[in-house]
């Protein structure tokens, strides 16, 4: 059991959530969803005594129990030990947990190598099963999962679904994405930022996922309407009164001072409608929901022919380092389909998408954009946000970068921020806007949606289902998938294959 009582934390004055109750019970699966930079990430770690950067109010007890956190990504001091010094201090651990290892190493479909492979050495998908391995090896109590579908293949995706289901531990999670929330989630806490990101907004539910998505959205729609309705009639009767008090007045500038008893009869009514008027102006009328605002982006004038070439490649062998991969890769991509890559974590989808970049991002007659798997790959060599948006820094460009921040919910100060400090979901963002600003008619996509909110995902499909340009991706969102992908092709050791 779990009891958090009146949380609040903040960032330099700025309020991520407030006054937070809650209780997590056997069987609880609490799924925390919001926009990036919210604090999601931040809760878990301030709830676990780790959060050094923020300052924190309240009381978190969990009456003795071991609580287990899958971080959204493994600490740099980690990433030069084998798996196996990963997973075990010493030999009596390793022998202590030998069943349970090797079982859950085919679970989740490892091979028993990987234990003397070095963690900077595997691929992002590997990364995360070594951290859910270490998690099952041991018995805590409460799990805490930050992002912890990141990266992962399909076939793992659902054995984590059936993990979560199955198990009554109690479980606080942060994911992207919208399958596994609509499957496994029975409690939501969403957190939001409103009125320009200056308040803070927390809404926790006892419900599934897509219960809570429809109610909020009727209940956004319903009291907007009768908002609207309501400053209608409001607007009218102000008006009303206001015309009436403008007759009255010149009634009263105008009347006889033969006339006493009609004077007497005016001022009566001007009082009367000074007294409607302070009754209106008292009026509580229902407001407009406040509620985080949508991001908005759009592709302009982006087209690709549908018959023209776009990529002939031919790979006797994909490697890393001396370690093949998969042979006899071929693919031939023409005009503006929309191509998604598949297959099992550590077969090399990155490798070879960085080879599709390579081999494209030099011709002349097409636009190319890339969206790494690991941001850093390109983002540190810039320091700042306009550093990457707006490189030329002329008036006209940064004008027109602060738009597409702002159309993306960038604050005033994260568009001046280092990118250093930004969350993962909002470094994903300034590569959305800089394919948008460049223009590219085809874009190299490695896990686009996977650090990108689950409530900032539809608008993100629904503007790449749009895009007439190529798309050449990698993906285990089975939304994006499903949504806008026409051709699939799954990657084994013996090429490509396309899915039918």
């Amino acid at each position: 059991m779990l009891e958090i009582n009146n949380l609040s934390i903040s960032i330099n004055d700025r309020y991520l959530i407030k006054n937070l109750n809650l209780t997590l019970n056997n069987g609880d699966k609490l799924a925390i969803i919001g926009e990036e930079g919210n604090g999601k990430s931040t809760l878990l770690k301030a709830i676990l005594g780790i959060c050094d950067y923020t300052k924190i109010t309240g009381t978190v007890n969990i009456k003795g129990n071991e609580i287990g956190y899958l971080e959204q990504s493994i600490n740099e001091k980690d990433l030069n030990k084998t798996s196996y010094e990963f997973l075990f201090a010493n030999e009596e651990d390793y022998y202590k947990n030998t069943n349970k290892l090797y079982k859950y190493l085919e679970t989740i479909s490892l091979s028993q190598e990987i234990l003397k492979q070095k963690i900077n050495t595997l691929s992002g998908g590997e990364k995360v099963k070594i951290q859910v391995l270490k998690l099952l090896l041991n018995n805590h109590d409460i799990l805490f999962l930050d992002e912890p579908t990141n990266d992962l293949d399909i076939e793992t995706l659902e054995w984590l679904e059936d993990f979560i289901n199955n198990t009554n531990k109690p479980i606080i999670y942060v994911s992207h994405d919208e399958t596994l929330l609509s499957n496994t989630a029975n409690m939501i806490l969403h957190l939001e930022q409103i009125m320009k990101k200056t308040e803070c907004k927390h809404t926790l539910l006892r419900s599934d996922y897509d219960t809570y998505i429809e109610k909020r959205l009727n209940l956004i729609n319903k009291q907007t309407k009768v908002a609207k309705s309501e400053k209608r009639l409001y607007d009218k009767k102000v008006e009303k009164n206001k015309q009436i008090m403008q007759k009255v007045e010149h009634r009263q500038n105008t009347i006889s001072r033969k006339d006493p008893h009609g004077a007497a009869l005016l001022k009566k009514k001007m009082h009367s409608l000074k007294s409607q008027e302070k009754k209106l102006n008292n009026t509580e009328l229902t407001k407009i929901p406040d509620v985080e605002e949508s991001i908005n982006f759009f592709f302009e004038n982006v087209k690709i022919p549908n018959k023209k070439n776009i990529i002939n490649l031919k790979i006797p062998e994909l490697k890393i380092n001396d370690k093949i991969l998969s042979k006899n890769i071929e693919l031939n991509i023409v005009g503006n389909n929309h191509v998604c890559i598949i297959g099992k974590n550590g077969i090399g989808k990155s490798t070879l998408i960085k080879r599709i970049y390579k081999e494209l991002k030099e011709r002349n007659d097409i636009k190319v954009g890339y969206m790494p798997q690991t941001y850093e790959d390109i983002l540190n060599d810039y320091e700042y946000v306009l550093d990457f948006i707006s490189p030329n820094k002329n008036k006209e460009e940064t004008t027109k970068a602060r738009t597409f921040l702002g159309n993306m919910n960038f604050t005033k100060e994260e568009m001046n921020s280092k990118i250093k400090n930004l969350s993962y979901g909002t470094k994903a963002k300034l590569f959305l806007i800089k394919l948008v600003i460049n223009k590219c008619n085809v874009l190299i996509l490695d896990e686009p949606t996977r650090n990108l909110s689950p409530l900032s995902n539809p608008v993100i499909r629904k503007v790449l289902k749009q895009f007439e340009g190529t798309i050449i991706s990698i993906s285990h969102d089975r939304k994006y998938i499903n949504d806008l992908i026409n051709e699939i092709y799954i990657l084994t050791e013996n090429g490509l294959k396309k899915y039918i």
